[in-house]
């Protein structure tokens, strides 16, 4: 089963290597910002927990040179009830940190998700299109979960584990330089050592969420296409793909996992190495009388308790650098253009693959002018019209052919018009020009004499509804499914009304009713019950402007003539454009339209052209096998 390509995927090693780690985490600073102060208070408290755990070896001194050198049992009965009560404290500094960012960092995340989910519904259909799902999947669930935990751990703790190194540094330096120097002795090699590991794992880290997104994409295809699979009996190919994807992402995760044994290795190794040589040297000293036997413990003890401050160094680097490939990630789709909103006086988007010239402009204005210049003012202002339409897709090579070429179509306000040609002539895409869900390239496209581009895209689709030719239904119920096409306040008489022109009173028969969930794609029902929906969708809300793709081609005979003659009276009420794949639907419109090589050649009614355009006669005798088009033409009662 084929999968759209991600772009992300083939870029990630040379992106995640040019860029910034801290630029990259810096951009979450607009989702922090309400909530640093608790962040800001939970890394003060954590600091302190950390500071009063490096007391605790302070302690030990005192009891080992006071009440233990002295044979003192009630002090050091004192010392250890001091030992206790640091021990809580730290404990209850830490608890109360973890209070402090659960909440508001649940709260980050929610609304990264909320955001993310937004701008999807923002963007361009043709974003979707070279999108896969899987991708934009794992953005807004794995990606978002590495940066909650970033926030709540690394984040802080970077900077915790510093101070505490930097604390205990100082300490250990004041109670003996020279063992303070033996100790700081690893940290040039672990500083170079670290430098390695970021910019290796940062490449490595961004592979593995590409690959996570991959394998998404795969089990959701697989999950969604599952009677394909079995029909096809393709389960063993299938399984292969998710295997090899598998398998693959099972090397880059052990790939990681060697990267961060081997930072790890040196972390922990070289600074166990100096505390050794701290050890030896320390024990020699108070040999020779020049260190006491409390100094050398409480030393050792500070030199202890920084060792999960310098080993956490590891994980934390891995930690953070995920979680900047997971914020580029999510700023890829966040950066991504929305479409314009088409308001008169706001930048005209790009089209076509890149920004006009001037005199490619003027041209365009110029051809619009004169085609304006030919129209009489009142037959300019009404219906729907097509003027000297160009189109190719965003993504295309700027040399390639377009695929709609000189398009100009004019459908009279209350005029159903039938849209048909060879497959892959453009109709569909002809269709999606409407309700601007892509954007034309060059010419305009007036719905009663205003550029849609002029209009929001919220109120032009409030003028404009649509049923594509693969109807899609949502988990939710079929009342909810059907008013989604309707305005606010719609309901059970609009909803029944609905249903009864696209002849779908069989959902009254469910189990409960227009209530009755339908299930993740509409999958419960047959195809010809999701398209009636559809089509109940469609006419809902009483659009001004109706465009049908094939809406009845999963239809039989008798369902089709019966949802014909309900259109019939919908279509009295309203300006239509119905791309037709049989001439049963053709004898739906009061004329034809005939697209051949992203041009309309020919314009009449179903006769006209079956009398005059060859291709046309051609077309109808071919799409339906028990349509004659002279049949047709005879039991046409028009």
């Amino acid at each position: 089963m084929p999968t759209k390509p991600a772009p992300a995927t083939d870029l990630a090693p040379d992106a995640a290597e040019k860029r910034s780690t801290v630029h990259a985490l810096l951009r979450l600073w607009p989702y922090v910002r309400p909530v640093r102060a608790r962040l800001g208070t939970a890394a003060v408290i954590a600091i302190l927990a950390s500071c009063v755990g490096l007391v605790i070896p302070l302690v030990l001194k005192w009891m080992v040179d006071g009440p233990v050198a002295d044979g003192d049992p009630a002090g050091v009965w004192l010392g250890a009830l001091y030992l206790l009560l640091l021990g809580v404290a730290e404990a209850l500094l830490f608890g109360l940190r973890r209070w402090l960012v659960a909440r508001p960092l649940a709260g980050v995340e929610a609304g990264m998700r909320a955001d993310l989910y937004r701008h999807l519904q923002r963007l361009p259909v043709a974003f979707h299109d070279r999108w896969a799902s899987g991708q934009l999947l794992s953005r807004g669930t794995t990606d978002l979960m590495l940066l909650r935990m970033f926030l709540a751990f690394p984040l802080t703790f970077l900077l915790v584990n510093g101070v505490t190194i930097l604390v205990g540094i100082g300490i250990m330096l004041v109670q003996d330089w020279t063992l303070g120097l033996v100790i700081l002795g690893p940290a040039i090699p672990v500083m170079i050592m670290c430098g390695i590991f970021e910019k290796k794992y940062s490449a490595v880290a961004r592979r593995a969420q590409d690959q996570v997104g991959d394998l998404t994409t795969v089990v959701e295809e697989s999950v969604l296409g599952i009677r394909i699979i079995k029909g096809f009996g393709r389960h063993r190919s299938q399984a292969r793909a998710f295997h090899e994807l598998s398998h693959t992402l099972r090397g880059t995760e052990l790939r990681k996992a060697r990267l961060l044994a081997a930072i790890w290795a040196v972390i922990v190794t070289l600074p166990e190495v100096a505390i050794g040589a701290a050890l030896v040297v320390g024990a020699v000293q108070v040999a020779d009388g020049t260190l006491s036997a409390g100094t050398l413990v409480a030393f050792l003890s500070t030199a202890l308790a920084l060792r999960w401050p310098v080993e956490s160094i590891g994980f934390l680097l891995a930690m953070s650098q995920e979680a900047a490939t997971a914020t580029d990630r999510y700023f890829e789709v966040m950066d991504a253009e929305v479409e314009s909103q088409g308001r008169a006086g706001d930048p005209a988007p790009a089209r076509g693959g890149g920004e006009r010239g001037p005199a490619e402009r003027g041209a365009s204005q110029a051809v619009q002018a004169l085609g304006k210049a030919r129209l009489p003012a009142a037959a300019e202002a009404d219906g729907l019209r097509f003027e000297h339409v160009l189109f190719r897709y965003p993504d295309a090579a700027p040399d390639s052919p377009p695929l709609l070429t000189d398009v100009n179509l004019h459908i009279r306000s209350g005029e159903s018009m039938a849209l048909v040609g060879a497959t892959g002539s453009g109709k569909t895409t002809l269709t999606a020009l409407v309700p601007r869900l892509h954007e034309v390239t060059e010419g305009r496209i007036t719905l009663d004499g205003e550029d849609i581009t002029a209009l929001s895209r919220e109120e032009l689709r409030s003028m404009v509804a649509v049923a594509f030719e693969e109807p899609t239904l949502f988990s939710a119920t079929v009342g909810e499914n059907v008013l989604m096409g309707a305005g606010e306040g719609a309901g059970g008489e609009e909803l029944d009304r609905a249903l009864a022109v696209a002849q779908a009173d069989f959902a009254h028969a469910l189990p409960e009713g227009t209530g009755t969930q339908v299930g993740e794609q509409g999958l419960s029902l047959s195809g010809g019950q999701r398209q009636r929906l559809a089509l109940a969708r469609a006419v809902v809300g009483r659009p001004r402007f109706l465009v049908l793709d094939d809406p009845l081609s999963a239809l039989d005979v008798h369902t089709e003539a019966a949802v014909e003659a309900a259109l019939r009276h919908v279509l009295a009420d309203t300006t239509a454009l119905i791309v037709a794949h049989r001439p049963s639907t053709v004898l739906l419109a009061d004329r034809v339209a005939l697209l051949s090589e992203g041009r309309i050649t020919a314009v009449g009614t179903h006769h006209e052209l079956l009398r005059t355009s060859p291709e046309y006669a051609h077309l109808m005798s071919g799409l339906d096998g028990h349509d004659d088009p002279e049949g047709s033409q005879e039991g046409d009662g028009r």
